[in-house]
């Protein structure tokens, strides 16, 4: 017994030992008031490092991005995406926040996607969007939905496929906001049939149990992105 408790306790210390490296490199918590991005800076990092305080300034604390509507003919889909992530907003950079602005036509949709790295809750500021969020397999894939109207929430659990339908008879907004500066999205149509390069024919034949022509088809409608 003696031995095997030996034999335990210096398979722990190596572990420990090889872990101490980045337990003493990591913080968890923010180690200064802001971190205002660097976007243009040369060091590759985990996000973006920071800009000397000096040069910083005060605006990055205030942007009026999303004061302004997007254009909701400039695709397909009927919708326009207002981004409000790291990339635009400098001043966010490692406080784990962003928001995004979304105009819909009568019509109008924000097809279904995820966003890989943030939870994400939103407000309808005017119209009436159809919110439909999928559940994963361990929940048997099931579909939620709800006709969400002005001035009403919804939250959307990280990694959930959902969209946006707009079902009203007037053009809608909605803003939501993300707990993370950089939350990106996976638009699945686009994924599935405009990735580049393209994902074999064959492979989505078998995953969509449909003819090759269907699935050219669909990447016919992507060549051009979004």
């Amino acid at each position: 017994m003696a031995c095997c408790f030996k034999t335990l306790a210096g398979v722990v210390f190596v572990v420990l030992l090889l872990q101490a490296p980045v337990l003493w490199a990591t913080d968890a918590d923010p180690l200064q008031d802001f971190c205002v991005a660097d976007l243009d800076g040369e060091v590759t990092v985990n996000g973006y490092p920071c800009k000397p305080a000096a040069s910083a300034g005060d605006e990055f604390l205030f942007s009026s991005r999303l004061t302004k509507a997007g254009d909701v003919t400039a695709n397909p889909n009927g919708s326009n995406v207002t981004e409000l992530d790291v990339a635009e907003w400098p001043g966010v950079n490692t406080l784990g926040v962003s928001m995004n602005r979304v105009d819909f036509a009568v019509g109008g949709t924000n097809p279904p996607h995820i966003h890989p790295r943030a939870t994400e809750v939103g407000m309808v500021l005017r119209g009436e969007l159809l919110l439909g969020i999928i559940g994963s397999l361990d929940s048997g894939n099931r579909y939620y939905s709800k006709v969400v109207r002005a001035g009403e929430t919804f939250v959307i659990p990280r990694g959930l496929m959902h969209f946006q339908y707009n079902v009203g008879k007037e053009e809608a907004t909605m803003v939501v906001s993300f707990n993370s500066q950089n939350p990106g999205i996976v638009f699945v149509p686009l994924t599935l049939f405009g990735s580049n390069p393209p994902i074999p024919t064959p492979v989505l034949v078998k995953a969509l149990r449909v003819d090759a022509g269907v699935v050219e088809l669909l990447k016919s409608k992507f060549t051009g992105g979004y």
